[in-house]
Protein backbone atom coordinates (compact mmCIF):
# COMPACT_ATOMS: atom_id res chain seq x y z
CA UNK A 1 0.00 0.00 0.00
CA UNK A 2 0.86 3.98 -0.89
CA UNK A 3 2.08 5.96 1.87
CA UNK A 4 -0.49 8.04 0.27
CA UNK A 5 -2.96 5.58 0.59
CA UNK A 6 -2.17 4.75 3.97
CA UNK A 7 -2.75 7.97 4.99
CA UNK A 8 -5.73 8.32 2.92
CA UNK A 9 -7.14 5.70 4.63
CA UNK A 10 -6.36 6.61 8.83
CA UNK A 11 -7.79 10.10 7.71
CA UNK A 12 -10.84 8.07 7.13
CA UNK A 13 -11.02 5.83 10.17
CA UNK A 14 -10.28 9.13 12.80
CA UNK A 15 -12.92 11.21 10.74
CA UNK A 16 -15.17 8.34 11.48
CA UNK A 17 -14.25 8.11 15.08
CA UNK A 18 -15.45 11.99 14.93
CA UNK A 19 -18.73 11.39 13.64
CA UNK A 20 -19.34 8.83 16.13
CA UNK A 21 -18.26 10.56 18.81
CA UNK A 22 -19.89 13.83 17.77
CA UNK A 23 -23.20 11.32 17.36
CA UNK A 24 -23.14 10.05 20.91
CA UNK A 25 -22.74 13.08 22.40
CA UNK A 26 -25.76 14.74 19.89
CA UNK A 27 -23.74 17.16 18.18
CA UNK A 28 -23.10 17.99 14.46
CA UNK A 29 -19.92 17.24 12.92
CA UNK A 30 -19.34 20.14 11.96
CA UNK A 31 -19.01 21.46 15.48
CA UNK A 32 -15.43 19.81 15.65
CA UNK A 33 -12.57 20.92 13.68
CA UNK A 34 -9.64 18.51 13.42
CA UNK A 35 -5.85 19.89 13.44
CA UNK A 36 -3.40 17.57 12.30
CA UNK A 37 -0.46 17.61 14.45
CA UNK A 38 3.12 17.01 12.19
CA UNK A 39 5.49 16.47 14.52
CA UNK A 40 7.34 13.66 12.88
CA UNK A 41 6.08 13.93 9.61
CA UNK A 42 8.02 13.89 6.81
CA UNK A 43 8.19 16.98 4.75
CA UNK A 44 6.93 14.62 1.71
CA UNK A 45 3.96 13.50 4.33
CA UNK A 46 3.30 17.06 5.30
CA UNK A 47 3.08 17.75 1.55
CA UNK A 48 0.54 14.68 1.13
CA UNK A 49 -1.64 16.06 4.10
CA UNK A 50 -2.07 19.10 1.44
CA UNK A 51 -2.72 17.16 -1.34
CA UNK A 52 -5.69 15.12 0.60
CA UNK A 53 -7.17 18.47 1.42
CA UNK A 54 -5.97 18.64 5.06
CA UNK A 55 -7.24 22.17 6.05
CA UNK A 56 -5.78 22.35 9.66
CA UNK A 57 -2.11 21.72 10.98
CA UNK A 58 -0.80 22.02 14.04
CA UNK A 59 3.20 22.00 15.12
CA UNK A 60 4.43 21.97 18.62
CA UNK A 61 8.44 23.51 17.24
CA UNK A 62 8.87 26.96 15.88
CA UNK A 63 11.37 26.24 13.75
CA UNK A 64 9.69 23.02 12.32
CA UNK A 65 6.41 24.98 12.13
CA UNK A 66 8.06 28.02 9.68
CA UNK A 67 10.11 25.57 7.64
CA UNK A 68 7.34 23.30 6.77
CA UNK A 69 5.10 26.30 6.56
CA UNK A 70 7.76 28.10 3.72
CA UNK A 71 7.80 24.54 1.96
CA UNK A 72 4.44 24.46 1.76
CA UNK A 73 3.64 27.73 0.49
CA UNK A 74 6.90 27.50 -2.21
CA UNK A 75 5.50 24.23 -3.47
CA UNK A 76 2.26 25.72 -3.50
CA UNK A 77 3.58 28.75 -5.73
CA UNK A 78 5.52 26.57 -8.01
CA UNK A 79 2.24 24.31 -9.15
CA UNK A 80 -0.19 27.26 -9.98
CA UNK A 81 2.61 28.33 -12.01
CA UNK A 82 2.03 25.50 -14.46
CA UNK A 83 -1.74 26.19 -13.94
CA UNK A 84 -3.00 23.76 -10.82
CA UNK A 85 -4.04 26.22 -8.42
CA UNK A 86 -6.71 23.22 -6.77
CA UNK A 87 -5.10 23.10 -3.31
CA UNK A 88 -5.37 26.29 -0.94
CA UNK A 89 -3.23 26.76 1.64
CA UNK A 90 -3.59 24.30 5.26
CA UNK A 91 -3.74 26.66 8.38
CA UNK A 92 -1.19 26.83 10.64
CA UNK A 93 -1.87 26.27 14.33
CA UNK A 94 1.24 26.59 16.99
CA UNK A 95 0.47 23.95 19.58
CA UNK A 96 3.69 23.98 22.04
CA UNK A 97 5.04 25.80 24.12
CA UNK A 98 6.19 29.33 23.27
CA UNK A 99 9.17 31.17 24.08
CA UNK A 100 8.47 35.36 23.79
CA UNK A 101 11.91 35.45 21.83
CA UNK A 102 9.97 33.13 18.97
CA UNK A 103 7.16 35.36 18.69
CA UNK A 104 8.27 37.22 15.65
CA UNK A 105 9.46 33.90 13.76
CA UNK A 106 6.33 32.08 14.14
CA UNK A 107 3.34 34.64 13.97
CA UNK A 108 3.62 35.07 9.90
CA UNK A 109 2.75 31.72 9.29
CA UNK A 110 0.20 30.88 11.88
CA UNK A 111 -3.55 30.97 12.51
CA UNK A 112 -3.76 30.38 15.75
CA UNK A 113 -1.67 30.20 18.81
CA UNK A 114 -3.25 27.80 20.92
CA UNK A 115 -0.62 27.93 23.29
CA UNK A 116 -0.31 31.10 25.32
CA UNK A 117 0.19 30.48 28.75
CA UNK A 118 1.51 33.74 30.58
CA UNK A 119 0.49 37.03 30.59
CA UNK A 120 4.07 38.10 29.40
CA UNK A 121 3.75 36.02 26.27
CA UNK A 122 0.64 37.75 25.37
CA UNK A 123 2.06 40.95 25.46
CA UNK A 124 4.62 40.25 23.15
CA UNK A 125 2.47 38.47 20.39
CA UNK A 126 0.22 41.79 20.85
CA UNK A 127 3.29 44.11 20.40
CA UNK A 128 4.42 41.68 17.07
CA UNK A 129 0.80 41.81 16.55
CA UNK A 130 0.16 45.42 15.85
CA UNK A 131 3.62 45.07 13.64
CA UNK A 132 2.16 43.11 11.66
CA UNK A 133 -1.33 45.01 11.00
CA UNK A 134 -3.56 42.15 12.65
CA UNK A 135 -4.95 40.82 15.69
CA UNK A 136 -3.81 37.63 16.56
CA UNK A 137 -6.34 34.61 17.43
CA UNK A 138 -5.15 32.74 20.55
CA UNK A 139 -6.15 30.01 23.24
CA UNK A 140 -5.43 30.55 27.01
CA UNK A 141 -3.69 26.84 28.10
CA UNK A 142 -4.86 26.17 31.05
CA UNK A 143 -3.16 23.12 33.24
CA UNK A 144 -5.68 20.71 34.33
CA UNK A 145 -3.52 18.07 34.91
CA UNK A 146 -2.09 19.32 37.79
CA UNK A 147 1.13 18.13 36.73
CA UNK A 148 3.85 20.49 37.72
CA UNK A 149 6.56 19.76 34.63
CA UNK A 150 3.27 20.82 32.01
CA UNK A 151 2.88 24.18 31.07
CA UNK A 152 -0.51 26.34 31.14
CA UNK A 153 -1.29 28.86 33.76
CA UNK A 154 -3.37 27.07 36.72
CA UNK A 155 -6.87 26.96 36.47
CA UNK A 156 -7.42 29.23 39.45
CA UNK A 157 -5.87 31.85 37.85
CA UNK A 158 -7.68 31.43 34.32
CA UNK A 159 -10.37 33.67 34.72
CA UNK A 160 -8.62 36.56 36.00
CA UNK A 161 -5.94 36.18 32.89
CA UNK A 162 -8.75 36.07 30.16
CA UNK A 163 -9.79 39.80 31.63
CA UNK A 164 -6.08 40.73 31.14
CA UNK A 165 -5.84 39.40 28.01
CA UNK A 166 -9.00 41.36 26.66
CA UNK A 167 -7.44 44.42 27.42
CA UNK A 168 -4.53 44.00 24.66
CA UNK A 169 -5.93 45.34 21.36
CA UNK A 170 -4.38 43.28 18.95
CA UNK A 171 -5.27 39.76 20.05
CA UNK A 172 -8.48 37.46 19.93
CA UNK A 173 -9.05 35.45 22.66
CA UNK A 174 -10.69 32.48 21.13
CA UNK A 175 -10.77 30.27 24.43
CA UNK A 176 -8.90 27.43 26.13
CA UNK A 177 -6.63 24.22 25.34
CA UNK A 178 -5.52 21.69 27.87
CA UNK A 179 -4.12 18.83 27.76
CA UNK A 180 -5.22 15.37 29.72
CA UNK A 181 -2.76 13.59 31.68
CA UNK A 182 -1.41 10.59 29.85
CA UNK A 183 -3.27 8.08 31.79
CA UNK A 184 -5.12 4.60 31.00
CA UNK A 185 -7.32 5.51 33.68
CA UNK A 186 -10.72 6.82 31.98
CA UNK A 187 -12.10 8.12 34.93
CA UNK A 188 -8.93 10.69 35.92
CA UNK A 189 -8.55 11.67 32.18
CA UNK A 190 -12.40 12.25 31.51
CA UNK A 191 -12.12 14.36 35.40
CA UNK A 192 -9.56 16.71 33.46
CA UNK A 193 -11.40 17.00 30.41
CA UNK A 194 -14.27 17.92 32.66
CA UNK A 195 -12.33 20.66 34.44
CA UNK A 196 -11.16 21.87 31.10
CA UNK A 197 -15.01 22.36 29.94
CA UNK A 198 -16.09 23.64 33.34
CA UNK A 199 -14.35 26.53 33.11
CA UNK A 200 -14.83 27.43 29.94
CA UNK A 201 -18.46 26.97 30.13
CA UNK A 202 -17.62 29.28 33.05
CA UNK A 203 -15.81 32.21 31.17
CA UNK A 204 -18.80 31.83 28.61
CA UNK A 205 -21.27 32.08 31.06
CA UNK A 206 -19.68 35.12 32.89
CA UNK A 207 -19.55 36.83 30.20
CA UNK A 208 -15.25 37.38 30.93
CA UNK A 209 -14.27 37.19 27.38
CA UNK A 210 -16.33 38.49 23.86
CA UNK A 211 -18.63 36.81 21.36
CA UNK A 212 -15.23 34.75 19.82
CA UNK A 213 -14.66 32.75 23.23
CA UNK A 214 -15.69 29.62 21.02
CA UNK A 215 -13.31 27.23 20.59
CA UNK A 216 -12.02 24.71 23.61
CA UNK A 217 -9.55 22.62 22.24
CA UNK A 218 -9.11 19.64 24.34
CA UNK A 219 -8.58 16.55 22.85
CA UNK A 220 -5.52 14.26 21.61
CA UNK A 221 -5.13 10.82 19.92
CA UNK A 222 -5.85 8.54 23.23
CA UNK A 223 -8.26 10.37 24.45
CA UNK A 224 -10.12 12.77 21.33
CA UNK A 225 -13.48 10.86 21.71
CA UNK A 226 -14.01 11.31 25.12
CA UNK A 227 -13.39 14.75 24.60
CA UNK A 228 -15.96 15.09 22.25
CA UNK A 229 -18.26 13.76 23.93
CA UNK A 230 -17.42 16.53 26.83
CA UNK A 231 -17.56 19.45 24.53
CA UNK A 232 -14.42 19.56 22.91
CA UNK A 233 -15.25 22.33 19.62
CA UNK A 234 -11.12 21.19 18.38
CA UNK A 235 -8.91 18.52 18.60
CA UNK A 236 -5.03 17.57 17.82
CA UNK A 237 -4.68 14.10 16.59
CA UNK A 238 -1.05 13.06 15.52
CA UNK A 239 0.05 9.49 16.13
CA UNK A 240 -3.27 8.23 15.14
CA UNK A 241 -3.21 9.77 11.63
CA UNK A 242 0.27 8.57 11.12
CA UNK A 243 -0.44 4.83 12.71
CA UNK A 244 1.66 2.26 10.25
CA UNK A 245 3.66 4.94 8.49
CA UNK A 246 7.68 5.36 8.68
CA UNK A 247 8.12 9.18 10.79
CA UNK A 248 11.18 10.88 10.65
CA UNK A 249 13.75 11.30 13.68
CA UNK A 250 12.97 13.30 15.90
CA UNK A 251 15.06 16.44 15.62
CA UNK A 252 17.46 17.88 18.13
CA UNK A 253 16.26 20.08 20.40
CA UNK A 254 17.12 23.78 19.28
CA UNK A 255 14.41 25.78 21.35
Amino acid sequence: MSVKRKLQDNLKRVEQRIVDACSRAGRSRDSVTLVTVTKYATLDLVRTLAELGVCDLGESRVQELTRRAAMLREWQGRRSLVGDSGIGGPRWHMIGHLQRNKVRAVLPWVEMVQSVDSLRLAEEIDSEGTKLGRAIPILLQVNISGVATQHGVAVAAATHLVEQLRTLDNLEVRGLMAIAPLSDDERAVRQSLDRARELFDEVQSQEIAGPEFTVLSIGMSRDFEWAIEMGSTCVRIGSAIFEGIEMAPEPAAVE
